[in-house]
């Protein structure tokens, strides 16, 4: 491998370490039920909060539909971290063409 392309892997390292360092800090946030539950969520998948909108418990029977919302809020913000990744790193996958 020549000087050159070694320098252009080096700086395509350094380029795909600086985005997943800053999708790793990036909190995310999913909401389910209209905003009735919030949830954040780093881009290293570690829940920072959850939030419930205290108008959605009147009686124990919204219990399970509260639990339900959670996932559903925590699931969207998944997604939004898997596209914002796609986003941030998919550039990287084909990188080495032409490298060589």
């Amino acid at each position: 491998m020549n000087q050159q392309a070694m320098m252009r892997l080096r700086k395509m390292q350094k380029q795909m370490e600086e985005a997943q360092a800053k999708l790793e800090s990036t909190v995310f946030t999913g909401t389910a039920g209209g905003g009735m539950v919030t949830v954040e969520v780093k881009g290293t998948h570690e829940v920072v909060s959850v939030k419930i909108d205290p108008d959605a418990l009147e009686s124990k029977e919204d219990i399970e539909m509260i639990e339900d919302t959670i996932v559903a809020a925590l699931n969207d913000a998944t997604k939004k971290i898997e596209a914002e990744s796609q986003k941030a790193l998919g550039g990287f996958g084909g990188g080495f063409g032409g490298l060589f």
